[in-house]
């Protein structure tokens, strides 16, 4: 207090304007412009820097020169564990004041407001950014690049295939932005493209030195369906799957495996667009010129079906060589449609035809056509069995009884096979002398068997004329004998038409009787399935046919009752009512009439 002793109230102090805290000098609108002044000025939606004046669990408080400091929640700084009072952070202004008064901040919208310009940068510039590597996704891997969420696709994490992504998570890597898309904010990242650029200079001098017919020695990469790709040190090059073996190769995998070191042979390359041929199979001597020199055609030979085709089998006598049986010289037979029908892919193919198509399925062929020039070489099977056509007259001669396997129906026959590659037609003519046949299906079925008898041969178009019904004697013969016109005979209805019916006579054969004929004595039709007495009217050899009448059977004797006989006007010439009776007469009756009208004639002539 010793220290105040001395002081002084000063003489022009007005203490009215401190008690009221009014300044008459200075207006109150300058005092609060002098105070803004003190301040920073801030603008909404801008990114700043600020220090961090308070860290706790839930808040962290910023100050950035505003008239009051922002508040923003300690989970946007999670990525900063060691953040701590005194720190400059970056901020993003949302809002300069809220209903409270309070300055809004946000951290994370200030990152990834600059994540954005960095990345678009290193896009601009390829730049090589550092980026953390989260977690595996549908495709590839998420990568952590300036707070952004980046995809990396599973084909640019190496130049070599991956097999386990799982090796890659929570690692640190280099990376190159290779698409930006704007409007989803999509982020696309590589790290092959750096590989490959420290690559494309080895390249450059790998190809350089490359030269056709040099032997390299390189690592299986990647095995395709059509083929392998082979790490050459620093560049890939291709075997088709035509060039790993001489043999067929259906799958890659049969050859070589991954991470499989080979030694392979240079066969092309294009510098431009960086594409090396490779071959493998070139390696070892064409089998080709390995054939045994004396191999010649009419040989037999040994192999295995290893292609089907429409037109024939493709056989491999030896790792490169094959030979095609074409369907047609599988068989003798004329119903081979298909190879398949034949023989199968894996079957066997020895000097010896043991089995085709069973366990062994082992089937013979002879070389038909040699051309060493064109490595081709045509083959067959069917050869190697004489050609049953070439002693068809002594096999099958006319006259000759056969049992034969139906093949296949036409409106006019049916084709049948004698034996392999002997086929032949019976007639529907010639398979029943009684029963006429409206279609072969009524006869018999396909691959059924059926007797027959050699009518003709044609050995130029290789078909036989084969008949059925020739195996029996023919039966019209007898029944010229039985069936004379007056004779009765009991017979059974078993078809009947508008026209008339069919009668099944108890003798054999078939007879017809038309609807006239069918009337009963109590004056009902027949009906079928009845069994009747019927008189024969009429018997046609040549033509096969017999009409029958059951009315005659009790109408016969009752003879129409002559006319009295006048002599005519005219001198004895019939009258034009007299001869149009006799037509009509004539037109209204059947063949079975013919003895009535041969009456009604003779009494016309009397009458003259």
């Amino acid at each position: 207090m010793s220290n105040f002793k001395n002081v002084q109230p000063l003489d022009d102090f007005n203490w009215e304007e401190f008690e009221q805290c009014t300044n008459a000098g200075v207006s109150k609108e300058d005092l609060e412009k002098a105070y803004d002044e003190t301040l920073n000025k801030v603008t909404e939606h801008q990114v700043v820097e600020g220090t961090v004046i308070s860290v706790d669990k839930k808040e962290v408080i910023v100050n950035i020169g505003y008239k009051s400091d922002g508040i923003i929640p300690a989970s946007e700084f999670r990525y900063n564990p060691d953040l701590k009072v005194g720190d400059k952070v970056e901020v993003y202004v949302e809002n300069q004041e809220d209903t409270k008064g309070q300055l809004v901040l946000s951290h994370k919208k200030a990152r990834l407001s600059k994540s954005w310009e960095r990345v678009n940068a290193a896009l601009e510039n390829e730049e090589v950014i550092q980026g953390y590597i989260k977690c595996r996704t549908k495709g590839g891997m998420i990568v952590d690049v300036f707070g952004i969420e980046a995809f990396l696709p599973g084909s640019q994490i190496d130049v070599h295939p991956i097999r386990d992504y799982d090796v890659f998570v929570g690692k640190t890597m280099e990376f190159k932005v290779v698409k930006i898309n704007q409007e989803f904010r999509n982020v696309v990242v590589s790290h092959k493209a750096l590989i490959e650029q420290e690559l494309e200079q080895q390249r450059k001098e790998i190809i350089g030195k490359l030269e056709k017919g040099q032997i390299l020695e390189g690592t299986v990469k990647n095995i395709t369906t059509y083929g392998v790709f082979v790490d050459l040190g620093g560049v890939d090059g291709l075997i088709h799957i035509t060039d790993l073996s001489w043999g067929r190769v259906s799958d890659p995998h049969e050859v070589v495996s991954l991470d499989q070191k080979i030694n392979v042979v240079i066969l092309d390359f294009d510098e431009e667009k960086k594409r090396i041929a490779l071959g493998l199979k070139q390696l070892t001597p064409h089998p080709w010129d390995a054939l045994d020199p004396n191999l010649k055609v009419g040989d037999h030979v040994k192999g295995k079906v290893v292609v089907m085709a429409d037109y024939g089998a493709f056989v491999e006598i030896a790792p490169g060589v094959e030979g095609l049986i074409h369907v047609s010289e599988m068989s003798w037979s004329q119903h081979l449609r298909h190879p398949s029908d034949f023989t199968s892919v894996g079957a066997a193919v020895d000097a010896v035809v043991l089995e085709i198509g069973r366990a062994a399925r082992r089937v013979s062929v002879v070389i038909l056509t040699l051309d060493r020039a064109e490595r081709k070489m045509s083959l067959g099977i069917k050869q190697l069995k004489a050609d049953p056509w070439e002693c068809i007259e002594t096999k099958f001669p006319i006259g000759s009884k056969h049992v034969a396997k139906v093949r296949n129906f036409t409106n006019f026959g049916i084709f049948v096979e004698l034996e392999e590659g002997v086929d032949g037609l019976i007639h529907i003519s010639d398979l029943s002398w009684t029963k006429k046949v409206k279609h072969p299906s009524e006869f018999t079925s396909v691959g059924a068997s059926i007797d027959v008898v050699v009518l003709e041969i044609d050995k130029e178009n290789r078909r036989l004329s084969l008949g059925h019904k020739q195996l029996e004697k023919n039966p019209w013969d007898e029944y010229e004998a039985i069936y004379t016109p007056g004779s009765v005979h009991q017979g059974t209805i078993t078809e009947l038409m508008d026209k008339g019916a069919v009668v099944a006579l108890a003798e054999g054969g078939e007879g017809f009787a038309t609807p006239k004929h069918l009337t009963k004595e109590d004056g009902t039709m027949a009906k079928k399935g009845e069994t009747l007495d019927f008189k024969v009217i009429e018997f046609v050899k040549e033509t096969k046919r017999i009409i029958l009448s059951h009315s005659r059977t009790f109408e016969e004797g009752n003879e129409p009752v002559a006319k009295p006989t006048h002599k005519r006007a005219n001198g004895g010439r019939k009258n034009n009512n007299e001869t149009a009776m006799i037509n009509n007469v004539a037109a209204s009756t059947s063949l079975g009439d013919i003895d009535a009208l041969a009456k009604l004639k003779a009494q016309m002539e009397g009458k003259a």
